[in-house]
């Protein structure tokens, strides 16, 4: 219901009801009213003996509605004394469900259920009276009859909080009000504003709350008098729903205890900032925070803690809307391990960067009942905190919310296997999984869930239409559920007085439901409810109950009629009927058969309305193998056959099954179509029948017995479920059999991933180990045991994995040969743990005896390296991952040899490292704390976390020991799992039945959510390898999406940075003004708030203020590098400084800084250039650089030069508005056509693979993988101002097709190979309307030109027809696949195109074309268009364009296809299709855009070029021309006028630096161009580049006749650098074996060779102009050479005197081993501003920059790197550089101070990068992509 503008500020619900007149309203028993003399006006009373007998009800129709939308209820009243009351609120949510929210004081305890919810009420009492001393320190006991010193009160409820915490439900509006005696009511009114009573207008007003803040004083009419000089609390009570008060054990509603007031500690002055937050600390909360290490002396109890040195913690974002519920309105089963009272503020961020720890009320509301959840204290240690009261504070909470969503379950089964439905469509199937119950649709494998139950489902039962869906749970108190099974949501809940509830039946129209339970007596009880009203927001009730002695294994309700039944069991089979509100039976006469256990039942199939019941046949089976047709009129049996197992007749041929004498086999299940019979036996076998069981029609054999048959209301599919947790279905049409799911049987202990190939092996008390897809769910393998499993562990490259015994025993398997490699049986205990190192060099394993094992992990056999004896603490409850390996693969962590002891050993060696006792940790604790789980923590391996039993999570630095940090109250009972992702970002922990995701830092005040489903302990939950869900264990699988971002945005990245600080610093000590927040290294830091200026001054100094830390030096060395995080105010609202800073010292010895790089496997992609495959790259994206905001940029993105040809479909173009879009790289090229400018769109960070146009060119859409190559991202683009105003995510590998529909209501994307399927979106909001999964590669897709609701697609496997469903909101997809024609042979299809609504036309790798009827979804029409693949078909009116890969662009008449389809026949002789013209271009097409008559358009090839085509005068024009394989060098031409490329097909490019076009191009075929540079003359009619090449030759073009000027040969190998000397008259060439040749411009000779660096490839080449006389040789030149063993010369030159000399020689240390596939280049230049200063940098000790005066003959400055560069040029102006790096950033550097800025725009390593000899412009390079950028000021 929309808000109503009438409602605010507040409704006085008696004024608006007119109370008085009982026209709107009613009044029933004793209500009367009376001048209070409290309150001195008119109030009513209401009173009686019971409560429910006298009571006002608002409104008087119980059909009509308040409709009051006010978000709290206010009620002022006050209980009557020693009496009971109660009060009756039906508020109405969102799905327009009616919910009762009662309380009263006669309850004691709280109870829920779906429509109601009960609250225990807490009458206060009069200050400092006897009952009010005791309600505060009571326990329990405290709920009854209101005091005789009870007083008026004002309650305020949050209807919004309370039905989102409990029910999950949205709020609408307020229905109805009961208020029944015995009580007194002054009023009652609702609002949107949290009013306070106890503040009167004026007190408001001065406290600065108003109603735009959601705040202020209670309205006049409806407050209480207070005299003057009087205290409103001292009169009254106050009471808030939810409370922030002390809770009793159970939720209620009560007065909150009154808060201790603050004393002040004058003493005690905050250094940092004016002014100090300060809460009282109440002893309980006193009790739960451990200040032992925090505050040097103990406080009294309420004295307040003030910090005398705030630590620095990571900032907090704001989150300005307080929502406490899943917005999507999932049923997911997450709740917030803590929730608060949405008043709460958030913390008061000071601008010291001081921020206060928030401790949370004692006792927190949750959704789960068995784990409700107390605070969380986070305790950073070892520094005091100031803790803000909740009054200062706002609500914060870990976002996304959910952050989990459970994806896809693998089991089945746990209470009962017999429970597996059809839906009446035939196209899912409905089965429990232990406490959740799953449809899962049966085409994809999609998973739907319904979570809600508690314990393990044990009965299941549809409607007959399937909308309507009743579930039970074990248990003592057996509770039932009722479903809306298409929305999904519980209608229903309610309890049965019984136990075992074992069987439910639903009659067909929904109306019936019975249930067979046991009875406290254990007896049989049959109950019928009557569930007509359910659906309408109406109540269960029951109809029937029976007691009875009978044994019941089955009952059916009738879907003739509702109030007959039948059930069968032991020793009967009986007939049942509800007449009158009685239920009555008739057993069958049995005869002979009467001792027989009857297993089921089934009515013959039939519904016809005019036959009689009594002509009803009843089928029933027995374990004897009996199968009896029973007379239903007469109540006999009418038919008795016999299931008898097969007589060996031959050795390899069995009979079929009879029906003769003999022993039988037992038949579990039967199910009855009207054609045939099915039925499922303890022998493992599903059996068809005919009606007259004459013989087996199909069988299907299992693995186990048969517990349920099912077949589909169809008659076409039967499911066959087994009771080791299997089922499957059957097709009997097509007699194929599906398995749909395999499960285990008992409890999973343990779990591994394969994240290379996403497999999955689990470990179970079944004593098998299976091994699964994580994509399909499929069983891949199984490995069964006599000896009991107890984990496993994956290798992290070989697809290998071990296991951990029972016996002890340790074995490796080999997972694609299934065979046994190593066993190893020196333990003698339980195997707990089994770990590898990361590096896959080692293998690890621990047993409940104490001992461990070290072995060899790359040898087949996995010899013991050393085992060693009572090192790990004995027991099995640390299993299965008793052992952690840090991401380095140095140490290893277990928990022993005691369970107090956390012992930190060398990974290879075993030797212990460390050893820290947990139970001394707490000194305050009376109790000693054990330690139960330890890990590591992936980022950083200083870090180590352990779980306790004390229910806190501790962080101990691995080098030192010491406590950094603790988290407890982290579950309420024994937890057993804990985890961290690989960004240190999240951390997950598992208690009970429950998985909990908590923000790793700890830095909101609900640092967690709670997730339920597993019906048992969670015995493992990890991240899996990509990080993009979560997997936990117990009775199931349970695979989660993990929605958190898997990077930062810009508003809220941070960069890893280092700060140097001298080793005698303490960590809880200031350095240079900076606070370390807590002894422990950040990760990330924060962007700054302003642009920061630094102080050249000592070595320790560190800037407070900037992003990261800078440190200059004179003589000091470095001893230590530490993160410094520096907390900005307000993170949201202050524009973030673009500008960050390296470290720079001026000495040597900088800090290490470690390196990482991801290899990933590439999948095989299809026989198919239309294919996209993203090029290979062996770089890795950064993930920690943050780019700085657009306007804030140094360097701007001028032009991008060329055009991706790796691309598919990444062109795009729009006739009537004269643009065009196109990708290069990771950035989206829009340019004008009459204009020739360019826009650029930045928002991937990897390779787009294409792009689609709106028909209206508003809107673009382009895709690309993300960071991690896991998952594809498509950006949506506004194309008027270039922003991206919608990002969505579906496929899991690249995105080969996008495509809008004609009226661009709806868009598609088609996922490539990896991932084949397609996904619906709604062009209005982006949301996903359907997807689809197909089983081969999808290469293209497209609408229909004129019909909404068809597309098509094609790939692999043939043609795809789908037809667009719309039914409401929701969309579905019917695909059709139609396989090519066979006179194409075996072919892909490659392309399609639409030419009229009923012709489709399509492409294959072979070159033909087919024409196909859409109609009768047939080809009728085949031709052979080309002798290559064609990738390119595009169709306007009658004509067709091809384009293939043999480089041929055709155009084709195709107005004869039409007639061939009115013929309904094949091509004839006389009938062609007409070539009308042709072209070739250079290169194979990959995408095309032509105008509506196909006269002209544009053509993308995979040379990189984009050309214009003009059929009507066959001619073509090149607009985008780019490099097709790697650049290997760039520079600009002296004016700036130009730049030179060259690349490995051996051309050199010359490009127009104003215009950025080609100009002209020099090719030599079969070498590839190594180095270019550009001679120093200005003349342009002498101007020409020289270029290096493969051959040893160097080339020089002179650029005014565009021919080669001169061959030279200087080199026998590659060239890698070249160079003009200054005058222009030589040029010096380096080649890769180091020979440094200096050759005469003039004709060519080698005048010089220069062997210093023979040996080693010189990678740098520089010549500068410079008087050589101050170094003491002669010279008017200088020039340098570095080469790849870290060398770098330094010569001095006068080559008209033919003098070259030696200046300086210098040589750069570095470690013996390089972590790396190749080392990093050599560089070297000339400080343009000063040429006497050398910087170089290349592989070393440190990544870094160093400065070399060739004057003072050493280092004077450095300047710390995060990365190994791989390119790097100066500026001749401002004192910039530019450095390019492997992991694909530029970064922009101020030499003097350090100043940087991280550009991301590349998506592989940067080859090379030159700056103009301006410094205005500046060239980046990385592989093909050439990016112009304008130089602006740092």
């Amino acid at each position: 219901m929309a808000f109503q503008g009438w409602q605010h500020p507040y409704v006085n619900i008696f004024k608006h009801v007119r109370v008085e007149d009982w026209k709107k309203s009613v009044k029933v028993g004793d209500v009367s009213t009376y001048t209070d003399k409290t309150l001195k006006c008119p109030v009513f009373r209401i009173k009686g003996p019971v409560p429910a007998n006298s009571y006002i009800l608002v409104p008087k129709n119980t059909n009509h509605s308040l409709g009051l939308t006010g978000r709290y209820f206010y009620l002022l009243f006050r209980p009557t004394p020693g009496k009971y009351f109660m009060v009756h609120l039906d508020v109405t949510v969102e799905e327009g469900q009616v919910v009762r929210i009662s309380f009263s004081n006669m309850f004691k305890e709280f109870k829920s259920t779906a429509t109601w919810l009960q609250f225990p009420f807490l009458c206060g009492a009069a200050k400092d009276s006897v009952y009010e001393c005791t309600s505060r320190t009571a326990k329990h006991g405290m709920v009854g009859r209101a005091p005789t010193s009870v007083r008026w009160t004002c309650l305020m409820m949050d209807l919004q909080f309370t039905l989102s915490v409990y029910l999950s439900h949205h709020y609408s509006h307020l229905k109805s009000i009961k208020l029944c005696a015995n009580m007194a009511v002054k009023n009652m009114f609702t609002s949107d504003l949290l009013l306070d009573p106890g503040v009167s207008f004026s007190e408001a007003k001065q406290m600065g709350l108003a109603s735009s803040q959601g705040t202020g004083a209670m309205p006049r009419e409806m407050s209480f008098p207070v005299p003057k000089g009087g205290s409103w609390n001292d009169l009254y009570d106050h009471i808030r729903f939810p409370s922030e008060g002390t809770k009793l054990p159970f939720d209620s509603i009560q007065k909150e205890n009154p808060k201790p007031v603050a004393r002040s500690a004058s003493s005690q002055i905050n250094p940092v900032g004016e002014e100090s937050y300060c809460v009282s600390l109440t002893k309980p909360v006193q009790d739960r925070v451990s200040f032992s290490q925090q505050i040097p002396k103990s406080l009294p109890r309420n004295q307040t803690a003030v910090a005398s040195s705030i630590p620095e913690l990571d900032v907090f974002s704001s989150n300005p809307k307080d929502q406490l519920w899943d917005n999507n309105g999932q049923l997911q089963g997450a709740a917030h391990s803590s929730l608060h009272h949405p008043t709460s503020r958030l913390p008061r961020v000071t601008e010291d960067g001081g921020v206060h720890v928030y401790v949370h009320p004692e006792e927190e509301l949750s959704t789960q009942g068995e784990e409700s959840e107390e605070e969380v204290v986070f305790s950073p240690v070892p520094h005091p905190v100031s803790l803000p009261s909740s009054r200062e504070i706002k609500q914060q909470k870990l976002l996304p919310d959910p952050i989990l969503r459970l994806s896809r379950v693998i089991g089945f089964g746990g209470a009962t296997t017999r429970h597996a439905l059809w839906t009446k469509s035939g196209d899912a199937v409905v089965y429990p999984c232990h406490a959740i119950i799953i449809s899962m649709k049966i085409s994809s494998n999609k998973q739907r869930f319904f979570i809600g139950h508690t314990d393990k489902i044990s009965a299941l039962t549809f409607n007959g239409n399937t909308t309507l869906l009743a579930s039970a749970q074990t248990g003592n108190n057996a509770v039932v559920r009722l479903w809306n099974y298409s929305k999904g949501n519980c209608l229903t809940m309610f309890r049965i007085h019984g136990h075992s509830l074992s069987c439910l039946s639903f009659s067909y129209s929904g109306g019936i439901l019975c249930g067979v339970a046991k009875d406290s007596h254990n007896k049989t009880m049959v109950v019928v409810w009557n569930s007509i009203n359910v659906n309408k927001g109406g109540e269960v009730t029951i109809l029937a109950k029976a007691h009875t002695d009978v044994d019941i294994n089955t009952m059916k309700v009738a879907f003739f009629d509702d109030t007959r039944l039948v059930s069968c069991g032991r020793e009967n089979i009986r007939l049942w009927r509800v007449r009158n509100g009685t239920l009555r039976s008739c057993p069958v006469s049995l005869g002979e058969y009467h001792a027989q256990d009857f297993t089921d039942v089934a009515f013959e199939e039939g519904s016809s309305s005019d036959r009689h019941y009594d002509d009803r046949t009843l089928f029933a089976s027995s374990r004897s193998g009996h199968i009896f047709e029973i007379d239903y009129s007469r109540v006999a049996i009418k038919n008795v056959r016999r299931l008898l197992p097969a007589e060996q007749q031959h050795a390899d041929r069995r009979e079929k099954r009879t029906f003769n004498t003999g022993p039988g086999i037992s038949i579990n299940s039967i199910s009855v179509s009207s054609s045939f019979c099915a039925t499922g036996s303890e022998d493992g076998f599903l059996r068809l029948w005919p009606l007259d069981f004459s013989a087996v029609i199909l069988e299907a054999e299992h693995e186990g017995p048969v517990s349920e048959v099912l077949v589909s209301s169809d008659g076409l599919q039967v499911l066959a479920a087994t009771s080791t947790g299997n089922f499957g279905f059957l097709d009997v049409s097509s007699r194929g059999y599906n398995t749909l799911m395999r499960s285990h049987t008992d409890t999973v202990l343990g779990f591994s991933v394969d994240g290379i190939r996403r497999h999955l092996t689990t470990a179970s008390s079944d004593g098998t180990v299976r091994i699964w897809s994580m994509d399909s769910l499929h069983q891949l393998y199984d490995f069964a045991s006599e000896d009991s499993p107890c984990c496993v562990a994956f290798h992290p490259h070989e697809q290998t994995f071990s296991c951990g015994f029972g016996s002890g025993i340790v074995r490796v398997f080999d997972v694609s040969g299934a065979k046994l490699l190593a066993e190893h049986k020196h333990h003698r205990g339980d195997v707990i743990g089994l770990a590898f190192s990361s590096d896959g060099e080692f293998m690890y394993s621990a047993d409940s005896d104490g001992s461990l094992a070290l072995y060899n992990a790359s040898e087949e056999e996995h010899n013991v390296i050393r085992a060693a004896c009572n090192v790990v603490a004995r027991g099995t409850e640390r299993a299965p991952d008793a052992l952690a390996v840090s991401s380095d693969s140095c140490c290893l962590v277990f928990v022993g040899p005691s369970e107090y002891i956390v012992t930190i050993a060398d990974a290879r060696s075993l030797d212990e490292l460390l050893r820290v006792d947990v139970s001394i940790l707490n000194v305050e604790s009376s109790q000693l704390d054990s330690a139960l789980k330890v890990c590591f923590s992936p980022a950083s391996a200083e870090h180590l976390l352990i779980a306790t039993s004390a229910d806190k999570i501790l962080w101990l630095s691995t080098k030192t020991g010491l406590l950094l940090r603790e988290v407890s109250k982290v579950h309420r009972q024994r937890w057993s799992c804990l985890a961290v992702s690989e960004d240190a970002r999240f951390m997950l922990t598992a208690g009970h039945n429950v998985v909990k995701v908590w923000d790793y830092n700890m830095q909101h005040h609900i640092n967690s959510q709670m997730f339920i489903g597993h019906s048992q302990p969670v015995r493992q939950v990890s991240f899996t390898p990509d990080q993009l869900g979560v997997i936990s264990v117990g009775d199931a699988i349970f695979l989660w999406d993990f929605l958190a971002n898997p990077v930062e945005s810009f508003t809220d990245s941070r960069l890893l940075l280092k700060a140097s600080y001298k080793s005698s610093l303490k960590a809880d000590s200031e350095v240079g003004g900076v606070q370390l927040s807590n002894g422990m290294p950040r990760q990330t830091a924060p962007l700054p708030s302003s642009q920061p200026r630094l102080d050249v001054s000592t070595l320790d100094h560190v800037y407070q203020g900037g992003l990261g830390s800078l440190s200059f030096g004179e003589d000091s060395p470095v001893k230590t590098a530490l993160p410094v995080h520096v907390v900005s105010p307000d993170p949201t609202s202050d524009p973030r400084s673009a500008v960050s800073f390296l470290k720079v010292t001026d000495l040597e010895n900088p800090s290490p800084v470690d390196s990482e790089e991801m290899n990933q496997n590439k999948p095989v992609r299809p026989d198919c250039y239309r294919h996209f495959i993203p090029r290979f790259k062996t770089s890795s994206l950064d993930q920690s650089v943050v780019a700085p905001q657009p306007d804030e940029e140094s360097i701007k993105l001028k032009a991008v030069i060329g055009y991706n040809g790796n691309g598919r479909g990444n062109m795009v173009w729009s006739p009537d508005q004269g643009l065009f879009a196109y990708s290069c790289g990771c950035v989206v090229v829009v340019e004008h056509l009459h204009t020739g400018s360019q826009r650029h769109l930045r928002g991937h960070s990897q390779e787009i693979s294409c792009l689609a146009l709106t028909n209206d060119a508003r809107m673009l859409a382009s895709a690309a993988c993300d960071s991690n190559n896991s998952r594809s991202l498509i950006l949506i683009w506004d194309i008027q101002n270039g922003n991206c105003h919608s990002t969505i995510s579906y496929h899991k590998g690249a995105v080969q097709s996008l495509a809008f529909s004609r009226d661009d209501l709806l868009f598609l994307s088609v996922g490539d190979f990896s991932d084949p399927g397609m996904a619906l979106w709604s062009s209005k909001n982006f949301q996903l309307l359907s997807s689809v999964s197909v089983s081969g590669p999808v290469h293209d897709a497209a609408f229909s030109p004129s019909a909404a609701s068809q597309m098509a697609c094609v790939g692999t496997q043939g043609v795809y027809f789908n037809l667009i469903h719309t039914q409401g909101p929701s969309v579905d997809l019917k695909v059709q696949k139609v396989t090519a024609p066979a006179e194409v042979g075996d072919v892909e299809l490659t392309a399609l195109c639409y030419h009229t609504d009923s012709v489709l036309f399509t492409s294959t790798n072979k070159g033909h074309v087919c024409a196909w009827n859409i109609t009768t979804q047939s080809c009728f029409m085949i031709w052979e268009a080309d002798n290559g693949e064609i990738g390119v078909l595009l169709c306007r009116g009658n004509r067709l364009l091809t384009g293939s890969n043999t480089h041929w662009l055709r155009l084709w008449e195709v107005e004869a296809v039409q007639g061939i389809k009115r013929k309904s026949c094949n091509l004839d002789s006389g009938t062609k299709v007409v070539v009308e013209q042709e072209m070739k271009l250079d290169g194979t097409m990959v995408s095309a855009a032509f105008d509506n008559s196909l006269e002209m358009g544009i053509i993308g090839t995979t040379a990189g070029t984009l050309w214009y085509v003009n059929w009507s005068d066959n001619s073509n024009i090149r607009l985008v021309s780019g490099h097709r394989t790697k650049v290997n060098d760039v520079v600009f031409s002296f004016d700036e006028s130009h730049f030179a490329t060259c690349s490995e097909d051996g051309s050199v490019r010359v490009w127009s630096a104003s215009s950025y076009e080609l100009v002209v191009q020099f090719q030599v075929l079969n070498q590839a161009c190594g180095c270019v540079c550009w001679s120093p003359s200005s003349s342009k009619d002498s101007a020409s580049v020289a270029a290096g090449y493969s051959d040893g030759t160097v080339r020089v073009f002179r650029l005014a006749s565009t021919e080669m000027e001169m061959k030279l040969h200087p080199h026998q190998v590659a060239v890698t650098a070249i160079q003009y000397a200054t005058n222009g008259h030589v040029i010096l060439s380096a080649a890769r074996n180091g020979l440094v040749a200096v050759s005469s411009q003039l004709n060519g000779a080698t005048i010089r060779v220069i062997r210093d660096h023979k040996g080693a490839t010189v990678s740098t080449i520089q010549c500068v102009n410079e008087q050589c006389k101050r170094f003491g040789l002669e010279g008017s030149e200088m020039w340098l050479a570095a080469s790849a063993d870290r060398r770098v010369s330094v010569w001095a030159a006068d080559w008209s005197k033919e003098k070259c000399d030696l200046l300086d020689w210098l040589s750069f240390p570095a470690p013996a081993q390089f972590e790396g596939d190749s080392l990093p280049p050599s560089l070297a230049a000339f400080s343009p501003a000063d040429h006497s200063l050398l910087l170089y940098t290349g592989y070393g000790v440190e990544k870094e920059l160093t400065f070399y005066s060739l004057v003072s003959k050493q280092i004077i400055k450095k300047i710390a790197l995060p990365h190994w560069a791989t390119c790097m040029s100066l500026s001749s102006k401002k004192q910039l550089l530019a450095v390019g790096s492997k992991e694909r950033v530029l970064k922009l550097i101020k030499s003097t101070d350090g100043r940087f800025q991280d550009f991301l725009q590349h998506t592989d390593s940067l080859q090379t990068c030159h700056f103009s000899p301006s410094g205005t412009l500046l060239l980046s390079v990385a592989h093909n992509e050439v990016l112009l950028w304008a130089v602006q000021n740092l």
